[in-house]
């Protein structure tokens, strides 16, 4: 049995990986095509463009958070009803966690979902020479399967041919078309106050362009037909597998300030048994009545500080319910949020939920960014002793305790072993966005404690 998917890889990053895949998903829906988008790595932003153009939720592929079985099988049940999946990659094709190997790169994921693959070239400056880049790919590895060429910054349909000519002789695989030097089809410079405009379907007009322009000069039919692959062998497992409902219900925080979550941890809470709620603080909503967990994720308050400050009911609500020792997991943005105050790049300070004594201080300068192996501290109810995850940190700020706080995580990146978060009671606090399926004790734990603490309610 077959299905069609094609992993969308760049020579670097810039290649325009990004403007080739989302123009791809637009085209193909132009067609009638039902498209599911996927992200190679840990990325919340491009899976956002995917979800407002094919109007499906867009998923993380990472073959460095994720077993081989469970990154399958999340490619096979989100794929399901789709007539093509598109899987954007990450970085350049070999780029992953390893110079020295193919760990954690697009290339790694290619061969694991034995997916097809469009390697979309730079050729601005260049003809005969783009054979010679082409080719280099071709022969690092010879597990990937390299199918087609797009050649993007392209000066012209005399320049694409010359190009076509010289990959097609040396490479023997098709240039399917080109993307040429033009201001209108750039996207906007991707940073975290972009989202809103995404969610809003501000640029929903830029995105029915783009998938205009990507029709005239790539052959659709000829992509889709390389697309065609082989069903994928997954092997069943009990991850996703509904369980009994337990009448836990956890309130979860998603509006255009809260929505980072992987979406495989929203969808193993409810196969474990818990009613998943939302409510959107931005809009001051409190947390909702017969919650038993709560669950602040990431995004960017930062963003929204001034009117986050204003709203007073949910800054009330979700300190009294961590007061009450609600069962409560906040990343990123919640963590940010749940501290005393905000203070913007521009030195203005903004009051937000004083859960945890200490400031959130913006600045130009990224931070933190990496893969983290995590590991709990001491009475961290989420990661017990032996409970080991994996996840990432991508944050701009940093956070100043007013006083002596207990760590959460002990994490270990390239920089070495780290303490991080904070921890007090049924609170798990920290930057780190974790990723459930990497340690499905995390939700076994969280709804188990849950139900412990609405028992004793």
């Amino acid at each position: 049995m077959s299905e069609r998917r094609l992993v969308i890889a760049g020579t670097g990053s810039g290649a325009g990986k990004t403007t080739v895949t989302i123009g791809l998903m637009s085209a193909f829906q132009k067609q009638g095509y039902t498209v599911q988008g996927f992200k190679c790595g840990p990325d919340y932003i491009d899976p956002t463009y995917h979800t407002s153009v094919t109007g499906r939720r867009s998923r993380n592929l990472d073959s460095w958070m994720l077993s081989p079985s469970v990154m399958k099988e999340i490619l096979q049940r989100g794929s399901d009803g789709a007539d093509i999946s598109i899987i954007e990659g990450v970085m350049g094709f070999y780029d992953g966690k390893d110079p020295k190997s193919n760990k954690g790169s697009t290339a790694e994921i290619s061969v694991m979902t034995e997916s097809p693959v469009i390697l979309v070239v730079d050729c601005s400056g260049v003809a005969r020479s783009a054979a010679a880049t082409v080719k280099g790919f071709q022969a690092l590895s010879d597990e990937v399967n390299i199918v087609g060429i797009i050649a993007n910054q392209v000066g012209g349909e005399g320049h694409f041919q010359l190009i076509k000519e010289a990959v097609e002789q040396e490479c023997q695989i098709p240039v399917v078309g080109y993307l040429s030097r033009e201001t209108e089809i750039e996207i906007p410079e991707r940073h975290l106050g972009l989202i809103p405009s995404i969610e809003r379907g501000e640029l929903d007009p830029f995105f029915d362009r783009l998938g205009e322009l990507v029709s005239q000069t790539i052959d659709m039919n000829k992509l889709y037909d390389l697309a065609k692959t082989k069903k994928l062998n997954v092997e069943t497992s009990p991850l996703f597998k509904n369980k009994p409902n337990t009448g836990v219900k956890i309130a979860v925080a998603r509006d255009l300030a809260f929505n980072f979550y992987y979406q495989e941890n929203l969808e193993l809470l409810e196969a474990n048994g818990a009613e998943l709620v939302y409510f959107s603080p931005l809009n001051d909503e409190p947390i909702p009545d017969y919650i038993d967990g709560l669950y602040l994720g990431g995004g960017f308050p930062e963003e929204f500080a001034e009117k986050l400050a204003k709203q007073a009911t949910v800054k009330s609500s979700v300190k009294k319910a961590i007061s009450q020792g609600m069962p409560t997991l906040a990343e990123c943005g919640g963590f940010m949020f749940i501290c005393d105050s905000l203070i913007t790049a521009d030195g203005q300070i903004h009051s937000m939920a004083g859960v945890v004594p200490g400031v959130i201080q913006m600045q130009q300068r990224l931070a933190a960014i990496g893969y983290r192996e995590v590991s709990g501290e001491t009475d961290n109810f989420l990661l017990r002793s032996g409970d080991d995850a994996k996840g990432h940190e991508f944050h701009y700020s940093s956070f100043h305790p007013r006083q002596e706080v207990t760590n959460a995580y002990e994490t270990k990146g390239m920089r070495g072993v780290q303490k991080e978060g904070y921890l007090s009671g049924n609170l798990v606090a920290g930057y780190t966005h974790l990723h459930f399926a990497s340690c499905p004790a995390i939700v076994e734990n969280w709804i188990e404690k849950c139900m412990e603490w609405k028992s004793h309610d």
